[in-house]
């Protein structure tokens, strides 16, 4: 037999049993030095208990200790989700669910974190930001801009999903995705014409989400291009508070003179206050009207299959939030990221 021939290739070759001894003679320390590493006894240092470790199982030693079969635990990291409106839509908590699934995959926990929707002087942001115990944030369902501002200036990882018109990608210190708008309701926009409408408003804050503008600024481009006129009577594009939209929308469809034929409303939320109005007050109605919405939660049954609406595939968009935060933790020196998540559009049968 060839005097080059390793302890392993001998042991192989003869099909023998590894012993503690083969181990120490393996690494020139004494039987007794194994032993007292496999039984946990004192006398053996850290750093040459996991050599003898690695070299049994190198070997291949039939019995090793559990110590030496343990994988060691990667540390678990924390996310911070930074929320508002803690009685979220099923739109957001969808996103949320998905987004936590996919941080659950990279040992990665998610803490939900509360702010209100509308910043007071007594406000401060939440110590869990601030103390050291995260190690990024995804900021969501946040329109509040002196909170957004706080958070912003956060020296942390971060990820917006939306932000307010005051507060663009440019200013913001992390990466911004936003649900693509403009092109996705000028063609919505554009389905109502083909169908004949030519009276046609727009209802929703556009002062609320960059989102929300940029549906409006869609819809006014279709409009535009068709030589149609964006007849202001017809468009609730003011400041809404969140929790007052159902008023706002009923005084303004209250006061209402003319009716268009269809109102392109910024979110199936909001088309599902005007269809509640007009089948209550059928009377007010001088001709049918269509309503297009946006999202597709599919949680407000008075609109969800009935209107033109956009998809938004919120199980998708929670990983890609989730994988963007992860990115942005493994690279804070690369560019920051303005990402367009595309919806589909779904189109029911139109009444004309």
């Amino acid at each position: 037999m060839d005097q080059a021939e390793t302890l392993t290739e001998r042991k192989i070759l003869f099909m023998e049993k590894i012993t503690m001894k083969d181990i120490a003679d393996a690494l020139n320390i004494s039987r007794v030095t194994v032993s007292k590493a496999f039984n946990n006894q004192s006398g053996v240092s850290d750093s040459l208990r996991e050599l003898i470790f690695a070299k049994a199982k190198e070997l291949g030693y039939a019995k090793l200790p559990y110590q030496a079969l343990e994988q060691p635990q990667e540390e678990q990291r924390t996310i911070s989700l930074v929320v508002s409106r803690p009685d979220s839509a099923l739109f957001w908590t969808n996103i949320i669910h998905r987004m936590a699934q996919e941080l659950a995959n990279y040992n990665v926990n998610l803490l939900y974190t509360y702010v209100p929707s509308v910043y007071t002087k007594s406000f401060s942001l939440p110590s869990v930001l601030l103390n050291g115990s995260v190690d990024g944030v995804i900021i969501l369902n946040v329109y509040d801009a002196e909170i957004l501002s706080m958070v912003n200036d956060l020296p942390l990882p971060k990820v917006f999903l939306d932000t307010i018109p005051s507060l663009t990608d440019t200013q913001l210190n992390g990466d911004l995705t936003l649900i693509e708008g403009f092109r996705t309701e000028a063609r919505i926009t554009d389905l109502l014409i083909q169908n004949g409408h030519t009276e046609i408003g727009f209802l929703g804050d556009i002062d609320y989400a960059m989102t929300n503008k940029e549906r409006y600024l869609g819809y006014c481009d279709c409009m535009n291009r068709h030589e149609l006129i964006v007849r202001s009577e017809y468009c609730l594009t003011g400041r809404i508070d969140i929790f007052s939209y159902d008023k706002k929308l009923y005084t303004f469809l209250d006061e209402l003179k003319n009716w268009p034929s269809a109102f392109v409303c910024a979110s199936d939320y909001v088309a599902n206050f005007v269809q509640a109005y007009m089948d209550n007050n059928p009377h007010r109605l001088p001709h049918p009207v269509t309503l297009t919405g946006f999202d597709n939660t599919g949680e407000y049954i008075n609109v969800a299959g009935r209107i033109i609406t956009a998809n938004v595939p919120t199980g998708l968009l929670g990983k890609r939030l989730a994988l963007q935060l992860l990115f942005r933790s493994e690279h804070p020196e690369a560019p920051q990221e303005l990402t367009f998540v595309k919806p589909s559009i779904i189109i029911p049968h139109i009444k004309d």
